[in-house]
């Protein structure tokens, strides 16, 4: 059986290099909040017939992109997904493809 110290792991343990480290765990720091395109352009309306703003927000097989995805805050992304159902349902969007 090994012993601890022989391990790998072992010898690394306690040390404080953050070579390796993502830069803003090693600031100490979360990530600089940016909005989302509808936030900055003042929309308060999703409308369902802007098709070409609504496609984007799509896979190519008609999957709604997650908010991470796509940048949308909760609330932008909440109405990107009622235009998108709304779309469907008018056939403006296809439900797959």
């Amino acid at each position: 059986m090994a012993r601890r110290s022989d391990s790998p792991r072992g010898s690394l343990r306690g040390k404080t290099d953050f070579a390796g480290a993502h830069p803003a765990s090693v600031r100490g720091g979360a990530r600089e909040q940016t909005q989302c395109r509808f936030c900055r352009w003042g929309v308060k309306y999703i409308d369902y017939k802007d098709v070409d703003t609504l496609q984007r927000l799509l896979t190519n097989r008609g999957k709604i992109y997650s908010r991470k995805r796509s940048g949308n805050c909760a609330g932008c992304q909440r109405k990107v997904k009622k235009a998108i159902k709304r779309a469907r349902y008018m056939a403006l969007l296809p439900f797959t493809t």
